[in-house]
């Protein structure tokens, strides 16, 4: 029996759009990879990241599952999101999308996957990071964060550096040195979430709403650093 012509472009129309919804579903998919991701490491015990350092931070960088086959210079590492503090200094903006790429993989500790997580604890560190484009180490010096929940920053490095990173591989939390990564925004991840392509610093300054995907990461970010920064 023949197919009707109509039938066999609705057939092939319906398979076409399947990657299309597939690759639209991934930031939102992300999105609750990046709460579990950081839910985790809170909630490991003494093994988290510390608490002053949390409340003093300007923005958070989270990086789910970076592919270990990925880690060769020039590599595509993953993808992941930012928020930054609210201009009243409590709360955190809706997450804007960033890509990291290049850089050392002198931290891969190895294992299939590893979460990286970076604390932005400086307003310069904080303005290169809303840039297109920010590399670690050249235009903001980035150290080892120090781990668990009462720990403190204790070397001179660490106590003056703009960004603080940890990467987590197979249960292990630890501090990073991570230099030479470039970190991107990602307009097209932000059109799936927003329907537009906004920047990340018009998300993070402007006060836009963040998507209903991103409750879970909000509701944890102010869970654990809602109170203002000292100043």
């Amino acid at each position: 029996m023949k197919v009707p012509m109509i039938a066999k472009f609705a057939f092939a129309a319906k398979f076409a759009l399947v990657p299309l919804v597939a690759k639209d579903s991934e930031p939102v998919a992300r999105l609750a990879e990046a709460a579990a991701v950081f839910s985790e490491v809170m909630n490991a015990p003494d093994k988290g990241i510390p608490q002053d350092l949390l409340e003093h931070a300007h923005c958070i960088v989270i990086v789910p599952e970076l592919k270990t086959a990925a880690f060769v210079v020039g590599g595509k590492y993953g993808k992941g999101y930012l928020s930054c503090r609210n201009k009243s200094g409590s709360g955190w903006s809706a997450p804007g999308t960033v890509r990291i790429e290049g850089g050392s993989v002198g931290f891969q500790v190895g294992g299939s996957t590893t979460d990286l997580i970076l604390l932005v604890m400086s307003e310069r560190g904080a303005d290169k990071l809303l840039a297109s484009k920010f590399t670690l180490g050249a235009e903001g010096s980035v150290a080892a964060g120090p781990v668990g929940r009462t720990a403190t920053a204790q070397t001179d490095v660490q106590m003056h550096a703009d960004i603080l990173s940890w990467s987590r591989t197979q249960g292990l939390f630890a501090g990073i040195a991570l230099e030479g990564a470039t970190l991107r925004q990602d307009l097209d991840d932000n059109a799936t979430l927003y329907g537009k392509k906004l920047e990340n610093k018009e998300i993070v300054t402007s006060g836009v709403r963040a998507p209903k995907a991103a409750a879970k990461l909000m509701a944890l970010l102010n869970r654990y650093s809602f109170r203002e920064r000292k100043k």
